[in-house]
This record gives structure tokens, sequence and C-alpha cells, in this order.
């Protein structure tokens, strides 16, 4: 399986798939520059999106500003180069960083370094293991919730900005608190924010030549920088300053980068970092998986499941070896950029590398860009983003899947991405239980020759077995039953005993009883009531999902 994997994963990264499926503005009429400038000002304008956001990420960690960027830099140039889908934009992210801020508050940085490095081979294994095709098990309504709470967490954690620079507070927690704008400054913040989402709605009706939301970033950081407008800027968060990402080891003795002490490579510093690597590895391919689905559905792409998984860990993997606090897809910049005209690997390897530039030449210039035109532009990614025709389907869908849609939303909201979809993903699995169970029910009639027939329907599983059981009147039954089984489909290992359980009240009754049209599974694995079973050309084929084995006549299991 690993070696299939591998095959299909090194196809995908040839010339001749890059050229057909990537970088389609190689068509049968050779280069086109038309294509080759939507792809790279989609990566500027997604560039500019991703400096406030691996700052506050990084505040959120408890963490250097260039720990965020370098992350953001990497994950982002390797996630475009191998990932499962052209026009996703990964980097770090709120969702992990929450997760961070405890390993650094009590062990310091390089431990966090060594466990984005654990994370990323886990995630790996994940990819090489094709786990990425689970994701099919989120149901739609989990879908929408998880789209309607990622876009109030991107608004909720827009609104940090309008606080004072320079009055966030470290809080045991991550960066927090800060004193809100209020008068004049906070008037002309939301006046900005205004202008800046009225020329991104514009601006596609004008002209496409530049992507809205850069026009926006642009004009509207024109007018504050050729004005003089005291309004907060990007360089208020921190300097973005700095060189070239450097290879550091975690792992040693000694001091490492930022005056912390390096990670011992012993089985203690293992024991600390796993379960820490073990949940970010976890929520980061959830929500790296659940936007490969959403940019899917956008681009009318499929698959690439595990290959996103496989490039999520090599990407977590060298960025904690080279001092980032390692990453994920982010929804907010993956729809700025399909939204811009961002349709092949090149948007997301020109938005790395315009990153990189912002870090090593133009951060002085990029500092003095306004906060409000990149919030103006993240709002209308919330916009964008939320699902609103899901508030009017909450009527008229089933009660149980609008109430999955709210659970989901809320718990994204008030916890994080991942137990929000397992929560849903579970719920929904009970209440489809639930639902398969109430099906079970049983047509009966009396033969000419007395015998009675029980025609059962639906499916035989762990939820409807003792709804199956109440279908018989053992008692007040003739000599002769014959219970068939053409109309339902026998699941489980608690099937297999409610089928055994019935066979021996009725013998325990000194009654016949037979047993029709159970699959070639069943005939195996079935002992007490095997030999009651009546075998015919048209029984079923199907499989159970069950990992038994018949030994000596006992039915064991897993």
């Amino acid at each position: 399986m690993a070696r299939s994997v591998f095959r299909s994963f090194t196809e995908n990264l040839t010339p001749r798939n890059l050229d057909v499926t990537d970088l389609r503005w190689m068509g049968e009429d050779g280069f086109s520059v038309g294509r080759m400038r939507i792809e790279l000002l989609s990566g500027l304008t997604v560039a500019l999106a991703l400096v406030p956001e691996a700052v506050a990420f990084a505040f959120v960690a408890g963490v250097h500003p260039l720990v965020g960027l370098y992350a953001a830099f990497i994950v982002g140039l390797i996630t475009a180069l191998i990932g499962g889908r052209p026009g996703m934009i990964s980097g770090a992210t709120g969702a992990l960083a929450v997760v961070m801020v405890a390993l650094v508050s009590q062990h310091g940085v390089e431990y966090l370094f060594a466990t984005v490095v654990l994370m990323g081979l886990l995630q790996i294994f994940a990819g090489v293991m094709q786990w990425g095709k689970f994701i099919r098990l989120v149901p739609h309504p989990v879908m929408l919730g998880f789209v309607n709470g990622l876009a109030i967490v991107i608004f909720l954690a827009q609104l940090g900005q309008f606080k004072v620079p320079g009055t966030m507070v470290d809080t045991g927690h991550g960066m927090g608190g800060g004193e809100w704008l209020s008068g004049l400054p906070l008037a002309l913040m939301l006046t900005l924010v205004a202008a800046t989402m009225a020329i991104i709605w514009v601006m596609p009706r004008i002209t496409k030549l530049v992507p809205a939301p850069l026009a926006g970033i642009g004009i509207v950081a024109a007018v504050v920088i050729f004005t003089g407008m005291d309004v907060p800027r990007v360089g208020d968060l921190a300097s973005i300053q700095g060189g070239l990402p450097s290879f550091h080891n975690p792992f040693g003795t000694g001091v490492g980068l930022y005056g912390t002490m390096l990670a011992p490579l012993t089985l203690e510093t293992f024991y600390i970092i796993l379960p820490y690597a073990v949940i970010l590895a976890a929520i980061g391919l959830i929500e790296s998986l659940l936007t490969l689905n959403l940019v899917g559905d956008m681009t009318n792409q499929r698959g690439g499941a595990s290959q996103e998984c496989v490039a999520q860990g090599v990407a977590n993997t060298v960025t904690g070896f080279f001092g980032g606090m390692g990453g994920c897809a982010m929804i907010g910049q993956s729809m700025i950029n399909v939204k811009s005209g961002g349709r092949t690997r090149v948007a997301g390897i020109a938005a790395a590398v315009f990153l990189l530039l912002f870090i090593v030449v133009a951060a002085p210039l990029i500092e003095l860009i306004p906060l409000a035109a990149l919030v103006g532009v993240m709002f209308m990614v919330v916009i964008g983003t939320f699902a609103w025709n899901s508030l009017t389907i909450l009527r008229k869908v089933p009660l149980m899947d609008a109430f999955v849609i709210l659970l989901v939303t809320v718990v994204t909201v008030y916890k994080d991405l991942a137990v929000a979809v397992v929560v849903g993903v579970i719920v929904s699995a009970l209440a489809y239980a639930w639902n398969n169970a109430r099906r079970i029910y049983a047509k009966t009639h009396i033969t000419p020759e007395g015998a009675k027939i029980y025609e059962v329907q639906g499916p035989l599983f762990f939820g409807s077995a003792d709804g199956f059981a109440e279908l018989f009147d053992v008692r007040g039954d003739p000599m002769e039953v014959i219970v068939d089984f053409e109309g339902s489909r026998v699941v489980d290992q608690s099937a297999l005993q409610a089928i055994e359980a019935i066979a021996g009240k009725y013998e325990d009754a000194g009654k016949r009883l037979q047993l029709r049209h159970l699959s070639r599974d069943c005939h195996a694995l079935l002992t007490k009531a095997g030999h009651l079973m009546v075998d015919s050309d048209d029984d079923p084929e199907y499989q159970l999902a069950v990992n038994y084995q018949v030994r000596t006549g006992v039915l064991g299991g897993h």
C-alpha cells in the first residue's frame, strides 16, 4: 500500500502533470501572459493578507513574530509545490497557535520546533497510509457548520486590529487584552475598512485586470501614506524585518534561538512533545482537508486528500528545522486566492516568495500599510465564506441536520475546529444509527403448509438488534418458522449475535427454524445457527463489517 501511495504521489509531481493539471496557463496557444499576471497578482494579494495574520498568530502562541512569518513562508511554499489542491494557501494558523501556547510557556520555543517536526512526521505517515480519504465521512451539515464557524472565527480575529497598538499584554495564554480604539481613531479605522470593502465590491464591475482585494489594499494604503493619516499600520504590530530562514536543529543541549534551551533528544522530551504533536497533526489535517474540499467545490477539482496530508507533513517537518511554528491550510487566504483568480500552483508559490521578499527586502514599505485595508479584505472573506443559504435551509432540513449545523458552528467558535468536526461527525453518526434502527420491521404471512414466514426489512446492526428481537412471537408461532433476509442486510457482530439469539429461542421452544437469503459471510460466521440456514443460488454476496475468525466452532472477534 505504501509503495502504491508513494508512486501515485510522485506521479503528481511530474512535468507532464504539472503542464496539464497545475500550470494551466500552458495551453495549446503556448504561454499566456494574462494567466501569469492573474496568478502573480493573486499571490501578491495573499502575501499582503498573510503578514498581519502570521504576526498575530505568533503573538497568540507566545513566540517571536518571525517564527510565524517563517512558518507562513515555508509551509506555504512547500504545500503550493506538492499539495493536493492547486489554489490552496497554507501558513501559520490560529487553530494551531492556541494549542502551542501552553507548550511554549512551559518548555520554550525549542520544544515547539521539535513538536512541529514530530507533527510533520505524523502527518506524512497519515498520508502514506491514505487516511486522508476518511474526510469523506464528514457529512454536509458538518461542512456547513465548519464554514460558518470559521467565518465567525475569522471575523472575531479581526476585532483585535481595532485595539490601540502596543497595549496588548501577555496573559499567560498568548497575547491578549489591550485598549479599544475610540473617538476619531475608531471613526477613521471604520471608514477605511468600509472604503476597502467598497473598492473590493466595485472593482470587478470596472476591470478585472487587478484582483479586487489587491486594488482595495493598494488604493487605501496610497491614500493613508500620502496624506499621513494617523491610523494603525502593520509596523505597529511588530517589525517584520528579518533575514533568510536558516537551518536550525532544535534537538540538543545548550541555548538555541531567542535565548531558550534546546530540546534534548531523550525519551523525556518525546513524552513531552508527543501529545502536542498528535493534537497539532490532527487539527492541521482536519482543517487542511476540509479546506481542500471547500476549494475543490469552488474550482471543480477532486481528489488529492492523501497527497495533501503528505505535503502538510513535509512542510511542517522542514519548518521545524528552520525556526517556524508550523501551520496548515488557511481558509481565509485560500478564499482570497481563489476569488482573486488564483487557480494554479503558481499563485501559492508567488505568495510565499512575496512574503519572503517582504521580510528580507520590503519590510519598511509593508509596515506602512494600514491595518484597516487588510481588515477590510478579511471582512469581505468572511462575507464570502459564510454559508448564508444555511440560514434559510435550517427550517427546511431535518431537525437533526439543523442541530448539527448549529452545534458545529458554536463548537468551532468556542472550542476549536478539530473538536467541532469530531463532535459533528459523532452526532451525525449516532443520528444515522438511530434512524436506521427504527427502520427494521418484518412482513409476515402463513404458507399453505402452515409455516410462518418473517420477511425482514431494513438493516440489521447494533442499533436495530433489539428491535429485531422484538419482531418475533416465539410462543405464538407455529412449529415451523422461516426468516427471510432478502430485504435486509446483516452488518456487524451485534447482528450476528441477534440472529444466534433468536435461533436459540426457537430451538429451546422445540420449533423448527430456517434462515434464508443470508450472505456467504453469514454462512461462515454463524455457528449455533449455521445448520439452520438454507443455501440458495440467489443468496446475496455482500461482506460484513466485522473481522472474525471461525475457530473450532467458536465465533471470535476483536
